[in-house]
């Protein structure tokens, strides 16, 4: 090696650690890949994805050599003292949006634009093709890859999440009794979530009991708790983050049949938690869990996937069923829940947050699984 090429590796490596790479700066880096000139990006998630930045409107423009955030009168305060790594600019409902992103595109010879072609509803499309008059190339994808794997930091954000919502659960854990409804639980799970500093929920609290426990995302109802299987399964948002957590309690003394069961989704937990590790085929990981449900007899009764990946969103891109083809990569984030309901008569679920690292993986979630009796 030269020593001028031993110089510049040195230099890029001091610069790395003085300027770590932002997410936009990997934007950048994977547009070539996708054929992109620039990327344009309009969804909420993607947008915080990008700048670290939540509102409910704005547009985020990238190219090789720039980008701009445009964001109304709402939030341009607030983005101005977040985003650091793109202009932000102020847009108003009166002016057209879009004329600097077509004087960039004339001035830097854009050829084309990468847009979220999952999500841009074909009106829109046809309405940006008109608006740009370059080729719109279809680079989802290209976010959803970014997105896949967290970093430390970012696995981080989610221990936060999780350790909030587990603080919740043991909170609320003293005041379940039959004398309350499933909804005055969900409600006591929402107020604790946000009184103890979450954004948001990531999802309307699950809570069922006795039959309705049958239901894998069954709606809390005013019916009062009753005994047998109680399901809870929530999460909060905080700093963007997303938690997921489900346990399945016991009200009342439990049969053998019923300590059957749940000792059967605890394995089958188990099991497909030990098959995880970087680049293992999510429908493989799924199949271990599987079995061990249908060798005990109750393979007719896990009817959904083993689990999902979460991140920015509670439901990301990839997850581990028996349809996924998914590679599952060093650095996801995946729930492991898999469940046993047997219908108008119980359900069981478990559902902790796996960490995937490359030679296995790291549970972040440290509710105890032992079966909990009320």
């Amino acid at each position: 090696m030269a020593y001028n090429d031993i110089i510049i590796l040195m230099h890029n490596a001091i610069e790395s650690r003085v300027f770590p790479m932002t997410n936009i700066d990997r934007i950048r880096q994977a547009m070539p890949k996708y054929n992109c000139d620039s990327m344009f990006i309009t969804e909420d998630i993607d947008r915080l994805f990008a700048t670290g930045f939540s509102s409910s409107a704005g547009v985020l423009f990238i190219t090789m050599n720039d980008a701009w955030c445009f964001i109304d009168s709402r939030y341009i305060e607030a983005a101005k003292a977040v985003i650091t790594d793109a202009n932000v600019m102020l847009y108003k409902s009166s002016e057209p949006t879009f004329n600097h992103i077509k004087k960039t595109i004339k001035d830097n010879n854009i050829k084309n634009i990468g847009f979220e072609d999952m999500l841009v509803s074909y009106t829109a499309h046809k309405d940006l093709q008109k608006v740009f008059d370059v080729e719109l190339v279809p680079a989802q994808k290209l976010i959803n890859e970014l997105r896949e794997v967290k970093s430390r930091a970012d696995l981080e954000g989610i221990i936060k999440a999780q350790r909030l919502s587990e603080d919740v659960f043991n909170e609320v854990l003293p005041l379940i009794s039959t004398d309350m409804t499933e909804k005055d639980l969900a409600a006591e799970i929402i107020y604790r979530s946000l009184k103890k500093g979450a954004d948001d929920m990531s999802f309307s609290p699950i809570v069922v009991s006795g039959p309705n426990s049958s239901r894998p995302h069954g709606v809390p109802g005013n019916e009062k708790i009753v005994n047998g299987f109680l399901t809870i399964d929530f999460g909060v948002k905080l700093n963007g983050w997303c938690s997921d957590t489900t346990r399945t309690l016991c009200v009342g003394k439990p049969d053998d049949e019923m300590i059957n069961i749940y000792n059967t989704v605890l394995k089958a937990q188990e099991t497909g938690i030990n098959a995880i590790h970087g680049g293992v085929k999510g429908f493989d990981v799924d199949a271990a869990a599987r079995k061990v449900i249908a060798d005990a007899g109750y393979g007719d009764y896990f009817g959904h996937g083993f689990g999902h990946t979460q991140g920015l969103e509670v439901h990301e891109s990839l997850n581990a069923s028996p349809l996924s083809k998914h590679i599952l990569p060093t650095g996801a984030v995946i729930s492991a829940e898999p469940g046993i309901y047997i219908p108008g008569k119980y359900g069981v679920r478990i559902e902790d947050t796996i960490y995937i690292t490359e030679d296995g993986s790291e549970n972040i979630t440290k509710l105890p699984k032992k079966l909990i009796v009320i």
